[in-house]
C-alpha cells in the first residue's frame, strides 16, 4: 500500500474539487470552483496545487500550454489515513473513548442510534 500524504486543511479543499471531477482539471478551473467558497488569490491555489503534486496527492499532465491535475490519492484513502491519525493523536488509537466522547458531546437522535447499531451489526460487533 502506498503512503498517503498528510494534507493540510487548505490542501484538502483543493483535493475535494479535484475528487469531485471525473476528469483532470486545469488550474484555472480549480481556481474558479474554489472562488465560490474561498477568498484566495490564483497564486495561492497554484501554490497549493504545487504542494499537492510534490506530496504525491496530485499528478498532472501537460496539454498544449495547460497543466491538467488529477488525484493520485483517493478520497477514501485520505479520509482513512486522516481518521487513523486523529484517533491516534487524540485517543491513543482507542475507538471506544472517541465514540463515547462524541456521543456525550453530540447526543444521537433515535434514527442515528439505529443507523449506528446497523453499522455495528453489519461488522459483526455484538455487546
Amino acid at each position: 500500500m502506498t503512503k498517503i500524504p498528510k494534507i493540510s486543511e487548505s490542501e484538502w479543499k483543493v483535493m475535494k474539487v479535484v475528487w469531485a471531477s471525473d476528469q483532470p482539471l486545469g488550474a484555472y478551473d480549480i481556481i474558479q470552483m474554489l472562488a465560490c467558497t474561498e477568498d484566495w488569490r490564483p497564486e495561492t491555489v497554484k501554490t497549493l496545487l504545487n504542494r499537492l503534486v510534490k506530496k504525491g496527492a496530485l499528478g498532472f499532465k501537460k496539454y498544449k500550454n495547460l497543466y491538467l491535475y488529477y488525484a493520485l490519492a483517493s478520497e477514501a484513502d485520505c479520509i482513512r489515513a486522516e481518521s487513523e491519525s486523529f484517533l491516534t493523536r487524540y485517543f491513543g488509537g482507542a475507538l471506544e473513548p472517541m465514540l463515547a466522547h462524541f456521543v456525550e458531546e453530540h447526543p444521537l437522535t433515535p434514527a442515528q442510534a439505529r443507523e449506528l447499531k446497523k453499522i455495528l451489526d453489519k461488522k459483526g460487533v455484538k455487546p
